[in-house]
């Protein structure tokens, strides 16, 4: 597709790669103008593993969902894959795929040490993403708004996972 490129959108391509920030709207135009030419991959759904040694997520998923979404959420619950030999720079505790609508659980938080509760506060998250979706926000995506924020608060024990968190934070 950027075979086509003429020379200023190379150009905003160089400075993109270059400063990893900043505005992009030839790049943004010159790919959704030819956005028929991206071959759509066929979608499949990851091997869904709910069953951990200390906690199975199909069970606190299953009552997250009774309890603040009116059984509607649908996404498959999974444990995420462990990678070895990579440094860790960011945590991700939880991840929602609006492409496969399935939320991975980072297998690091399937101990016995690990609350309930805990674990329950990171799936009605992405919970929270299956059921929002994502905003747009002067060209920008926002998966974090406002609204997101306020919402999240709505968890019971919102208060003590966040307190839990804090003070187990280099798990």
């Amino acid at each position: 597709m950027f075979l086509q490129a003429d020379d200023a959108l190379i150009a905003e391509i160089g400075l993109f790669i270059r400063k990893r920030r900043g505005r992009t709207p030839l790049i943004r135009e010159f790919i959704r103008s030819r956005s028929g030419l991206i071959r759509k991959a066929a979608l499949r759904r990851p091997a869904v593993n709910p069953r951990g040694a200390h906690h199975d997520l199909s069970a606190l998923a299953r009552s997250v969902n009774e309890e603040y979404f009116g059984g509607r959420i649908t996404a498959a619950i999974t444990w995420g894959t462990t990678r070895r030999g990579r440094a860790v720079r960011r945590r991700t505790l939880g991840s929602y795929s609006i492409h496969s609508d399935t939320i991975r659980i980072t297998p690091v938080l399937d101990r016995k040490a690990v609350p309930a509760y805990f674990i329950r506060f990171i799936i009605y998250h992405e919970m929270l993403h299956a059921d929002m979706g994502c905003e747009e926000k002067g060209g920008r995506r926002s998966i974090h708004s406002a609204e997101f924020r306020k919402r999240e608060k709505i968890f019971r024990e919102y208060a003590q996972a966040l307190n839990w968190e804090k003070q187990k934070a280099a798990f």
